[in-house]
């Protein structure tokens, strides 16, 4: 009995340790962060260098609910997944409108720690945010008026996006007529429950990434009963043919003029494919320290922790501001919270190596 209350006692004391020194591996928020809070478009040059000439419009649909079913817990759409995707759309010369089941000011979510520039730059765009406030009901939108439909994730989506008559019919016409169709994160929601006009179901044989069972059900363990079904598992069940990413990391599926991606971190790439699909190369522009912390991340996860590190080495090199330990920190919590101790190893590994650049800023 006393020894294994001394074995427990040494795994406790263990297990404080290794958090005390996992936390000490977290960097600071950097000096420059409450400045970002207040950078305006104008303050971009992804936005003012080399501009386009106008090509046409988008629409980006946002959800309007704002509770996740009767569990009285808020939603909305995902910033993140709208402002990022928006400017991308405008930097190549596209206009965006924004619409909503019913139109109005939907609820949205703003998660403080994926803020980037250019999320706190679309809060402080007045004609974004005028769209925004006047989102166009959906029924009253002009299909012919836009050349591609993005639609916005956010846990609301997978309420009023599925059944919503008006998103069904703009989806059907826009894949019959060869325009683009594109959604991230639960916006694909929208996708599942569209028939074409041979009866089809739209996703029958098509490639769709969304938002997984695994990172919803890790989040969410009571998912199964707060939503109307798991986006994943929908789509499979009307003939998608899935495409599952890691968790949490980039992952989008191109399938001719639709195209899907799976969490808030596939924004980028989901919005430069759309431009992609319309015919043109997307602007150039400077990856974010996210989008470059994802890639490392995803060398972790594909080819193990030597690639990975020399992806961190090269990038580093190069400018050691250019990853995010914070993310990393981050990713580690959520495979602690999966009790997946090999990853949080790997991670924990990264994390501490990263050291010797994120230090020597």
């Amino acid at each position: 009995m006393k020894c294994s209350l001394l074995v427990l006692a040494g795994l406790v004391v263990s297990i404080v340790l290794f958090g005390v020194w996992f936390i000490s591996l977290i960097p600071p928020l950097p000096e420059s962060y409450s400045r970002m809070k207040e950078t305006s478009p104008s303050g971009l040059p992804y936005l003012t260098r080399d501009t386009i000439a106008s090509r046409g419009k988008i629409l980006a649909v946002v959800t309007s609910t704002g509770q996740i079913g009767s569990s009285g817990k808020s939603t909305g759409f995902e910033l993140t997944e709208l402002s990022r995707a928006y400017y991308v759309f405008q930097a190549n010369g596209f206009e965006v409108d924004v619409a909503s089941p019913l139109g109005g000011t939907p609820p949205v979510v703003i998660d403080g720690e994926d803020m980037t520039e250019y999320d706190y730059a679309f809060l402080n765009d007045t004609s974004a945010q005028a769209k925004i406030k006047g989102s166009i009901p959906i029924q009253d939108v002009d299909p012919s008026a836009y050349a591609a439909v993005y639609f916005v994730g956010g846990k609301g989506a997978m309420f009023d996006f599925p059944n919503n008559y008006f998103i069904q019919s703009i989806i059907t016409e826009y894949m019959e007529s060869g325009k683009v169709v594109s959604a991230v994160c639960h916006g694909p929601a929208a996708l599942a429950n569209v028939r074409l006009g041979n009866g089809q179901f739209l996703l029958s044989n098509r490639q769709v990434s969304c938002f997984t069972n695994r990172e919803e059900l890790l989040l969410i363990p009571e998912a199964k009963e707060l939503f109307p079904f798991l986006l994943q598992d929908k789509l499979i069940e009307n003939g998608a043919k899935f495409n599952e990413g890691f968790m949490y990391l980039n992952k989008v599926s191109r399938d001719g003029n639709l195209i899907t991606g799976q969490n808030p971190w596939s924004t980028w790439e989901v919005a430069e494919s759309v431009i992609q699909q319309l015919g043109y190369t997307p602007k150039d522009r400077v990856f974010t320290k996210e989008e470059n912390t994802i890639s490392v991340l995803e060398k972790l996860e594909a080819k193990g922790y030597a690639d990975a590190k020399v992806a961190l080495d090269t990038l580093c090199r190069q400018n050691p501001t250019a990853f995010d330990g914070r993310l990393v920190a981050m990713h580690g919590i959520v495979a602690a919270m999966d009790f997946d101790l090999k990853k949080v190893f790997r991670l924990t590994r990264l994390l501490s190596y990263s050291q010797k650049y994120i230090r020597g800023r």
